[in-house]
């Protein structure tokens, strides 16, 4: 049974970050080839992998004359986890409100004068580039 979690952990995060990289199907050993020494132990990323797939952001099949070797994709865009993410940020740690997100942004992370001008523009244009 598939339990419903919409965080991800940092060392989950980083194997989502890897099969968004990829593009396509992977199995365990194109996941580990994208790591730097010291790379984590096959076991290991099977189990996050195991992990994601329970919180229902991978999916796993098996080619036909493939042997045991499972492929795994994600089930949702880094896009989508983004918009999802920070939905949640916005409503667990502002109140829903947009209003006070950007408050909070612009008071914590000391913005310059043109970082400022250009999320106006940004505004202005409906979020358009």
């Amino acid at each position: 049974m598939k339990r419903r979690d919409n965080t991800l952990t940092r060392v989950e995060f980083e194997v989502m970050n890897i099969l968004w990289d990829i593009n396509h199907s992977a199995c365990v050993w194109d996941i580990l080839e994208h790591y730097e020494e010291p790379k984590p132990a096959y076991t290991t990323i099977s189990t996050y992998l195991k992990v994601l797939y329970e919180k229902g952001f991978i999916d796993y099949f098996k080619n036909k004359g493939e042997g045991k070797t499972y492929k795994y994709l994600p089930k949702l865009t880094k896009a989508e986890y983004m918009r999802l993410t920070m939905k949640d940020v916005k409503k667990r740690f502002f109140g829903d409100s947009v209003r006070s997100m950007f408050s909070y942004f612009v008071e914590e992370e000391n913005l310059s004068e043109d970082d400022i001008q250009e999320l106006l523009d940004m505004i202005r244009q409906g979020g358009e580039e």
